[in-house]
């Protein structure tokens, strides 16, 4: 990850001095419902202060080293407690810029001011967009615009804000929103306390 925040509103980036321990880290896994619902309970433990999305997929193949192509329950699990949320990710290249700063910079921080759930951004190592220009990272490809993408978990009601708002700095890319389920876990730590963790 290049840059993020999250529920405590710290801006981490590669020059931050948290750079060390503290940039976003993304964990992402396809499994059935069943082993889901399984391993919930174990990651609600491990997991004190950060954010657990269950989403819905479909499987296309599924292909094992060992064996022929499988197929796994396309459906999974959906918690009571999970509140329905949307992701939203904005595609952009890694050169637009906003003012004299990089435009995902001006974004994350612009969602920060407003009090939005949290930014992860992503750089991508190849890709193309609607201009049909590829963009490779590599000893002979220089590129300083490679494909650069913000994920946003938020509720409902802020989509259509958080979409105007991101529409009006955005010059030439994408803007995507899915369905999705949140788990929320914040670590609450006071003087001479445990950790507590707050699952809203």
């Amino acid at each position: 990850m290049m840059m993020g925040f999250g529920a405590h509103e710290k801006v981490h980036d590669a020059a931050s001095e948290y750079a060390g321990t503290q940039l976003p880290i993304r964990i992402e896994f396809i499994e059935t419902a069943d082993r889901v619902d399984e391993l919930l309970p174990p990651l609600y433990e491990m997991v004190t202060d950060g954010l657990i999305e269950v989403q819905e997929t479909t499987i296309v193949k599924a292909v094992r080293k060992d064996g022929p192509a499988s197929a796994l329950d396309p459906t999974l699990l959906r918690k009571p407690d999970a509140r329905p949320a949307k992701l939203i990710q904005i595609y952009l290249g890694e050169s637009d810029r906003f003012g004299d700063e990089p435009l995902y910079e001006a974004i994350v921080k612009k969602l920060q001011m407003l009090d939005f759930a949290g930014a992860t951004v992503n750089r991508g190592i190849m890709g193309y967009g609607i201009k049909r220009h590829t963009h490779k990272a590599g000893p002979l490809h220089l590129s300083r615009d490679m494909p650069i993408v913000i994920t946003v978990i938020e509720k409902l009601e802020r989509v259509d804000e958080l979409v105007l708002l991101v529409s009006k700095m955005l010059q030439d890319g994408l803007i995507t929103i899915s369905d999705t389920y949140q788990h929320r876990m914040l670590a609450q730590i006071q003087a001479g306390e445990e950790p507590k963790i707050d699952g809203r």
